[in-house]
């Protein structure tokens, strides 16, 4: 047994085990945080040694980490939010002002909740306004001043240069393993709203393929969408993280969905030292894991 005096957490091994599990990997985490692959095993074999158990599994066929691995990340998170906080709280100016924010559903269940959390505690004299919208929806109020900044969904062909790039996901067309597609039948669509930009997508240039679909299920909530896909009641388009094994991936009869791409936008006239601040904040985020987390 190894004497507790001797165990070291080291907060760089403790960002390289947070990365691994954020990309899947060492390999993808390596090169998100612009480190060799052998840098990244060497910090988490120190740490390993240092506190006598497995962090990683490094079995054939195994979860990328032990139980410990698993537990250790729980504190991991907890304790680089604090360490990050305090060195930002020795280092903030006493800031002042109002921040007109604008969420997705998605992204109020993510590592930037977490960032206007700390953001908060840190700036009390800045008053953060937060809506919660669909993406369309978010980029009308941005362009008539509405907001000051918001966290939306784009295609990648829409990203602008003035954006911060959150991270990337793909989107799909899926259906229940249980349904089955009538050739020559239209395909029974499951879609989100009118605000929805992927619904426009479909509808609009999804369809240039010569597939015919038939709206017969509306929903704001992606929750509502992913119920009625395992339901067995039609096709959808669905991200990456809102899929589920018992779902099938479409590859025929539809074009394929372009990729999406969470960013951070202002608004065209919004500056100001609060706002800059907060969007700070999130791209020095960004540069430690390389992107951040979105709950599925």
């Amino acid at each position: 047994m190894i004497e507790t005096t001797s165990r070291r957490l080291e907060i760089d091994a403790l960002r390289a085990l947070r990365a691994i599990k954020l990309h899947g990997g060492i390999t993808r985490a390596a090169e998100a945080l612009g480190l060799s692959q052998s840098a990244v095993s060497h910090k988490i074999k120190r740490m390993e040694i240092s506190l006598g158990c497995d962090l990683l599994d490094r079995r054939p066929g195994g979860g990328t980490f032990t139980a410990d691995g698993e537990a250790l990340l729980a504190y991991a998170d907890k304790i680089l939010g604090f360490h990050d906080e305090a060195l930002i709280s020795l280092a903030k100016s006493n800031l002042e002002g109002r921040i007109l924010l604008g969420l997705t559903e998605d992204t109020t269940c993510s590592d930037l909740s977490r960032i206007l959390g700390r953001f908060r505690r840190l700036h009390p004299q800045v008053a953060v306004r937060t809506k919660v919208r669909m993406s369309l929806v978010l980029r009308s109020m941005l362009e008539r001043g509405a907001l000051d900044v918001a966290i939306i969904q784009v295609f990648a062909h829409e990203v602008r240069p003035t954006d911060v790039v959150l991270f990337r996901e793909d989107l799909h067309w899926v259906k229940s393993r249980q349904l089955t597609l009538e050739n020559g039948s239209p395909l029974p669509f499951l879609s989100f709203d009118d605000d929805c930009f992927y619904r426009r997508w479909a509808i609009d240039i999804g369809q240039d393929g010569g597939a015919d679909l038939e709206t017969v299920f509306e929903c704001a909530s992606a929750a509502g969408i992913i119920a009625a896909v395992q339901a067995g009641l039609g096709v959808a388009l669905l991200s990456e993280r809102h899929l589920r094994p018992e779902m099938e991936i479409i590859r025929e009869r539809l074009p394929a969905p372009p990729p999406l791409v969470y960013v951070v936008r202002r608004a065209k006239k919004a500056r100001n030292p609060a706002l800059e601040s907060l969007v700070a904040e999130v791209e020095a985020e960004i540069s430690r894991y390389g992107k951040l987390a979105l709950a599925g």
